[in-house]
């Protein structure tokens, strides 16, 4: 049996090639391209004849993920999708609206295998990588679903996207693609947890994308204990890689730092942590920002978040050291919308 092809993770010119390879015209990649960015099935793909329609049924997998669940919180309105692929696994997308526009968070993998212990994402390892077109079919489902343009995308759903780097690299040019969703690069965020040697190849590939670096710690025994990726690359490994990136690409780099009650949300943390940025940044004239986020409490990992006063008290430290520091809006808490958590219930059942 001939094993199916993915065009949906093809660029217009790659699809042009294939569509010639198959004795088709290569004008119809265009009006393919523009269908599939869209969500269309093949089937409906109506500037097409019913030939090739049947044809390109026969000789491709269709990747564009199935609502499985969608919950809508009755605070704010945002909308938490799990997601069924083809192979029958799980992801999880969250939509949120914001006042500058629509925002997705998307995932990069089926699981996760750097084992941050506050992350519900990393509870049974990683299952596989995503592929490109279904990391673009995330955005362009919950577009079909909501009927609203989406604008914005954050990579920091389930899964490390600087582990599956060529994957992700194609989605980045994907969706930035003119025929396609022609979402700006400058409108796309991606985090990390500090994959080193994939920041560095990343700052060469000259995309004007936002790049987050999940912290969480200012030292290294903190950061181990949290983060294990942290015993191959350490902080300073990790800083002197963002250092370089900022370097090269002249774009800000945020920090995300989550604050876990009793494990470093203390005001001697935050002095550390500004105190660590401002010496590794130090005349690269790099504007230092951190994004402070309230743990999110999985039955699993035992954390709690502090009060309100303890996150007040770490973002004014760093602020009074000259450092932006922001606390991130939680949305979507009466539906879960920090990722893994849905999909860790439906693994459950399944195993059951």
């Amino acid at each position: 049996m001939t094993e199916k092809i993915d065009i949906a993770s093809m660029l217009e010119e790659e699809l042009a090639d294939y569509l010639v390879s198959i004795g088709e015209k290569k004008f119809r990649a265009s009006q393919i391209f523009s269908w599939l960015s869209k969500g269309t099935p093949i089937s409906e793909m109506t500037n097409l004849s019913k030939d090739l329609r049947v044809k390109l049924e026969a000789l491709t997998l269709d990747t564009l993920p199935k609502v499985e669940l969608k919950l809508t919180s009755k605070i704010d309105g945002t909308v938490k999708y799990l997601f069924r692929l083809h192979d029958g696994e799980y992801i999880e997308s969250v939509f949120m609206r914001y006042k500058h526009g629509n925002t997705i968070c998307i995932s990069s993998q089926v699981g996760c295998r750097m084992g941050c212990k506050f992350c519900a994402s990393t509870i049974g390892g990683k299952v596989r990588d995503l592929l490109p077109g279904e990391m673009l079919g995330q955005v362009i489902a919950a577009e079909k679903d909501m009927g609203e343009r989406i604008s914005n995308i954050v990579m920091m759903g389930i899964g490390e996207p600087l582990d599956n780097y060529d994957n992700v690299i194609k989605f980045l040019k994907l969706v930035n693609a003119e025929g396609g969703l022609n979402i700006g690069y400058r409108h796309i965020s991606l985090s990390t947890s500090g994959v080193v040697p994939n920041i560095l190849r990343l700052a060469e590939e000259e995309l004007p994308i936002t790049l987050s670096i999940s912290l969480h710690a200012a030292k290294d025994e903190v950061r181990d204990a949290i983060m294990p990726i942290n015993r191959k690359w350490n902080i300073s490994a990790l800083l002197s890689a963002c250092r370089e990136y900022y370097q090269k690409t002249s774009r800000r780099i945020s920090f995300e730092y989550t604050l876990i009650s009793g494990k470093n949300d203390s005001v001697a943390e935050a002095r550390a942590l500004g105190e660590l940025l401002k010496s590794s940044f130090r005349g690269s004239g790099a504007p230092l920002h951190v994004n402070l986020i309230r743990v999110n409490e999985v039955e699993e990992t035992g954390f709690k978040e502090g009060s309100e006063r303890d996150v007040q008290a770490f973002a004014d430290t760093l602020s009074a050291m000259g450092i932006v520091a922001t606390v991130r809006r939680r949305l979507g808490s009466d539906v879960n919308a920090s990722c893994g958590q849905l999909r860790r219930k439906e693994s459950k059942k399944s195993e059951e």
